[in-house]
């Protein structure tokens, strides 16, 4: 592959080794192991000595050829790819930290990440401060002798959060810290976290990856020591991808700059649309000039993703009753799809956390997420301010 071409134009032309049949689309390698000509060959691979396919829980070439794609396109020495972003996230602490380290995280994050560190962890002997997003002096605080990871999303879920990843990159330097970053909101078309000093990017390739919610997925990529570190602890433990999701999300990664494209576009004329409507208290959306952090996602970032949030006036029943009246915009938990769809983080991302801890992080009762799908803008707008309009009713 030419060096010179862009990361876009590689991650559509990148594949596997052609076999005999000379196939244009990559195929699928649906196996759970592979063959040896000789002992010697085996032995050698077993050893580390080759880079021969042993079994799919160790590498397979549709996963092998996912990997090369994000690697290119987060400009990455190395990654590994997971049965799901959580898995990911999950195998990246356990990997790299061990009993008696600490790590500092942003208290902004998925409700599942944060559950991770704060109930499992500490069971292993692994301690994590949260410290709030944009709080430099929090994180500084925050630092401990035995302090060995950062961690922190940007734009965080849901609320949408801005973290400079200029500061973080010398802040993680400074202190000598493993820096990973959830780069799943932004994607890798967006920001490129690695530019900024970042250790690993994680990924749930579930979301806009896929971009059609099909499969589950989730990749680390970076620093090619720790990605070794990393790949030993999952081939030991077994969060593996399936080839034919590796396979999907492979093709998905063709499209992804034109999807985003789009995304972005329908997003930022949904935030804007609905500012001024009556039923909304606020609208958050990091290329609004009214986001608290717009200097820093424009500055770090290419466009401002395909999410949003408002706060639906009324609390929680308010809220319900909108996802209720929507006709067209789906209510589910996933994001990142072809189809718009709404959630309500407080009943259900992020219901494990008590009512306290979700204030603290700006997940107010009536926060609605939005992700903004592939459908006719003006489709998508129509649909949210009927619902608008029945939920104060």
């Amino acid at each position: 592959m030419p060096q010179q071409l862009d990361p876009v134009t590689q991650a559509v032309r990148i594949q596997t080794v052609k076999s005999p049949q000379k196939e244009h689309s990559t195929p699928l390698y649906l196996t759970s192991s592979f063959i040896f000509e000789e002992a010697e060959a085996m032995r050698a691979a077993f050893a580390d000595e080759s880079d021969a396919n042993i079994y799919s829980r160790f590498s397979n070439p549709n996963v092998d050829e996912f990997i090369k794609k994000m690697c290119v396109l987060e400009g990455a020495e190395d990654g590994f790819a997971t049965a799901t972003g959580m898995s990911a996230i999950f195998s990246s602490f356990f990997a790299l930290l061990q009993q008696g380290d600490h790590m500092v995280c942003s208290s902004s994050v998925f409700g599942s990440t944060f559950t991770v560190v704060t109930k499992y962890l500490p069971k292993y002997g692994i301690t994590c401060t949260l410290v709030p997003a944009n709080d430099e002096a929090a994180w500084e605080a925050a630092i401990q002798p035995n302090t060995k990871m950062m961690y922190l999303e940007t734009p965080t879920n849901p609320q949408l959060e801005i973290i400079d990843l200029e500061w973080a990159g010398k802040f993680a330097k400074k202190h000598n810290l493993i820096l990973s970053v959830d780069n799943c909101f932004a994607t890798p078309l967006l920001q490129k976290p690695i530019e900024y000093g970042a250790d690993l990017v994680i990924h749930s390739a579930t979301k806009w990856i896929d971009g059609q919610g099909r499969v589950l997925g989730g990749v680390i990529v970076g620093r090619a020591d720790l990605i070794k570190e990393i790949y030993l602890f999952c081939r030991n433990t077994g969060p593996a991808l399936s080839p034919f999701n590796a396979w999907v999300l492979s093709k998905s990664l063709e499209t992804l700059d034109v999807r985003m494209e789009r995304h972005c576009k329908n997003a930022l004329e949904l935030a804007e649309a609905l500012q001024p409507n009556a039923n909304v208290t606020w609208v958050k959306y990091p290329f609004l000039k009214g986001h608290p952090q717009y200097d820093i996602a424009v500055k770090q970032m290419t466009a401002g993703g395909g999410v949003i949030c408002l706060e639906v006036k009324g609390g929680v029943e308010a809220g319900r009753k909108f996802l209720d009246a929507l006709e067209m915009v789906s209510v589910t938990a996933n994001l990142g799809d072809s189809r718009s769809i709404a959630s309500h983080p407080a009943s259900t991302t992020h219901s494990k956390l008590t009512e306290e801890q979700r204030l603290a992080v700006g997940i107010t009762p009536g926060l609605i997420r939005i992700s903004a799908g592939l459908e006719k803008v003006k489709d998508i707008i129509a649909d949210i301010e009927q619902a608008l309009i029945k939920s104060a009713l």
